[in-house]
């Protein structure tokens, strides 16, 4: 068995299909391959489809959402791959892509983790792999000015807003919508982080491989189209504290306390300076958006408490 490929589900059924189609249909001529479907309590009958459409697939049925790092983790550990291959639901596998992947996996033994190319659907470039968050990396997040500036080393440097990922690079973090991992590694330093909820699971996880002594590579000769935010645009609230508490919980882990407690008072900062502009959205809008944009501004608030009172209570709400 060459790869297994582990895909996490929660309410994305007919994208879950158009994904595991493209792996049947194109994308893994010539090795061994299984595929494992963690379902994360749907509520569109995707177990159902899995089922029907690909009875090969390993399906396992969780009755309550578990998150993205325990439903991986599930995932591997009934694999049997030489690679574990995270996969998101909303992407399409383009032709070669497992096989290439593999191929150069293989040429480069001390990558633990390896990325590659990933496509909007009008095959424009996303711009995947990034920095490690650090206190200089959220200060600039926060000024936006990458998005002015998105060829500056120094104003893209978390996103890497300046590399057009046409070459092979170490990279600090290959993102977890393509995430080839070598079974050694994850034997040496252990599975997900399922502190983890949402977000910051992948970051954590490549830090450690780099602790450990590997590489975590990314390459272009390979690549998937990735629809983005499927899943998490059904629960954007709730995203908000997942996303900033995952980078708060991976500085607590691996930075120190003073970092930890500076960051906390960023991200506070951050979320309490979205409010005024969410309050005047609401008092300039319609009566059936404006609870939505009230409720949006009630989510800054609280999450700008969360960061005060220490972080947790973003990285582990649900």
């Amino acid at each position: 068995m060459d790869v297994s490929i582990v895909i996490v589900n929660w309410n994305t059924r007919e994208i879950l299909r158009n994904c595991l189609a493209s792996i049947y249909t194109q994308a893994a001529d010539g090795i061994g391959f299984e595929v494992i479907v963690v379902d994360n309590a749907s509520g569109d009958d995707s177990g159902a489809m899995v089922k029907k459409e690909f009875p090969e697939v390993v399906l396992i049925q969780n009755i309550i959402n578990k998150g993205f790092a325990a439903a991986n983790n599930q995932g591997i550990v009934v694999s049997h791959g030489r690679y574990v291959l995270l996969l998101n639901s909303d992407t399409i596998v383009l032709k070669d892509a497992l096989t290439s992947a593999v191929a150069f996996a293989d040429r480069n033994p001390e990558a633990a983790a390896v990325g590659c190319r990933v496509l909007n659907p009008d095959r424009s470039l996303q711009q995947t792999c990034f920095m490690f968050p650090s206190i200089l990396n959220m200060i600039l997040s926060t000024t936006y000015l990458y998005k002015l500036f998105p060829r500056s080393r120094f104003f893209g440097r978390e996103r890497m807003s300046w590399w057009d990922r046409s070459d092979v690079r170490e990279v600090d973090v290959v993102t977890g919508c393509f995430m080839m991992v070598r079974r050694e590694a994850i034997d040496k330093v252990g599975v997900m982080d399922e502190r983890f909820f949402m977000y910051g699971e992948e970051t954590d996880w490549c830090c450690r491989f780099k602790k450990a002594g590997y590489k975590v590579l990314f390459t272009p000769f390979t690549g998937i189209i990735h629809y983005g935010g499927q899943s998490t645009r059904q629960a954007a609230t709730r995203m908000i504290f997942f996303n900033k508490g995952g980078t708060l919980l991976f500085l607590k882990k691996h930075k120190g306390y003073f970092a930890y407690a500076l960051a906390c008072l960023l991200t506070a900062l951050f979320l309490f300076l979205r409010v005024p502009y969410w309050l005047i959205r609401a008092l300039a809008s319609s009566n059936n958006r404006r609870s939505e944009h009230l409720k949006r501004a009630w989510t800054y608030i609280m999450g700008g408490f969360y960061a005060i009172a220490g972080g947790s209570g973003l990285y582990t709400a649900r």
